[in-house]
């Protein structure tokens, strides 16, 4: 990045730091939604603590607030799925407050039909024009799937955070995955029929090409801006006691990409699918020159993860003007008194806004929170019920 552009950043950030709005949940009503047959809470707009034993529906509380944000489940893609025993549908209802102006989303899946999403009782035609207009930051004890699992899980996490604050992106993304598709269908094509036609996979390449640079560009950028965010977080949760960074590995590092659909033309070919592009890049998550996967603790995996979600939190809040929602699901997971001390001091600061923790003890909470001056509303879950 060139001193002019730096220069340029740092005013835009200060701009944004004078004119930011908050997002707050006011209310929350859910009906027949996992475990709950019918809930209705009136959160703080500070800190919300919801306690109870495994398995009474505290995370599926903060999983509705996610569908409200990203129109889906964190956990289960499969929405159906979501719907209490036998009933016949599920409806999940929000009000939020942005600043002054307040919103009411709607989400309802009825089985075997499609789902219908609302913002102010319009109802969206394509669900991808609802994501980032009310930012939510998820970290569960599930995101260790980040570290352990394949590039895709990064990559779906990565496009996650880019498509809330750049509406192209998302569009690119998606155009990008149908060309990707036409094209490995038209190699299959190929070797069925025992033919090859160069101009017709021309056609897709030249799409292909366009795009894979275009998303190529915004996430060697983000990458770049994200790392020293989330360098910052890890010292402050850890004490900075070790040496963190985040890799972004990408095929159209050192090739241009029309160069690297040439070269691996053969390979294709045998492979029926297209071997080249973005969508094989990736991060190396490290600790001290060597992979988190392998040699970090679970406390520093589990530290390692905070700190990006919360370098997630903050990129996002610069660059939308809102102060996101906070969740953190299960907050004592894999983590010693010390570094979760050390995260709810950080998330008391002015510049976090409402902010979610679910907990097994209601006493580990008041515990935790001895000292800090804040509004602070703790739930009770049970057997799908939920009480303040």
């Amino acid at each position: 990045m060139n001193l002019r552009m730096a220069v340029i950043r740092k005013f835009v950030f200060l701009f944004v730091i004078c004119t930011m709005e908050q997002l707050t949940l006011h209310k929350l009503s859910l009906v027949s939604f996992k475990n709950y047959a019918q809930a209705d809470v009136t959160f703080s707009p500070r800190f919300n603590c919801i306690t109870g034993n495994n398995g009474e529906g505290k995370t599926n509380l903060l999983d509705a607030i996610h569908y409200l944000s990203f129109t889906k489940s964190y956990f289960n893609p499969i929405d159906s799925q979501n719907i209490f025993h036998d009933a016949p549908l599920f409806v999940i209802q929000g009000e939020f407050k942005i600043g002054e102006k307040e919103e009411e989303v709607f989400c309802a899946q009825k089985k075997s039909e499609r789902k219908q999403f609302k913002l102010n009782k319009k109802e969206y035609t394509r669900f991808a024009e609802h994501i980032g207009l009310f930012p939510v930051v998820m970290a569960s004890p599930s995101d260790i799937e980040l570290i352990l699992e394949g590039s895709e899980m990064r990559r779906k996490f990565t496009d996650s955070i880019i498509s809330q604050y750049d509406r192209q992106y998302l569009e690119d993304i998606i155009a990008y995955t149908k060309v990707l598709l036409q094209r490995n269908a038209q190699l299959k094509q190929f070797s069925k029929k025992g033919i090859f036609d160069m101009e017709s996979l021309r056609i897709w390449d030249v799409q292909l090409i366009e795009l894979g640079n275009k998303i190529y560009n915004k996430r060697k950028e983000f990458s770049a801006e994200l790392e020293p965010i989330f360098q910052k977080y890890y010292e402050l949760i850890s004490g900075g006691k070790e040496k963190v960074e985040i890799v972004y590995q990408s095929q159209l590092i050192k090739d241009d990409f029309e160069a690297l659909l040439n070269e691996s033309l053969e390979k294709d070919r045998v492979m029926e699918y297209s071997t080249v592009g973005i969508h094989k890049d990736d991060w190396e998550f490290r600790m001290e020159n060597f992979p988190v996967k392998k040699f970090a603790s679970q406390g520093q995996q589990k530290s390692y993860l905070l700190a990006i979600k919360l370098a997630q939190f903050e990129f996002i809040k610069q660059y939308r003007q809102i102060i996101p929602i906070l969740m953190l699901d299960d907050i004592h997971d894999k983590l010693d008194e010390h570094r979760v001390k050390h995260l709810i001091e950080l998330v008391s600061r002015k510049e976090f806004g409402q902010v979610f923790i679910t907990d097994t003890s209601k006493e580990k909470i008041q515990k935790l929170f001895k000292g800090i001056d804040a509004e602070i509303k703790i739930f009770k879950v049970k057997d799908g019920m939920i009480t303040e």
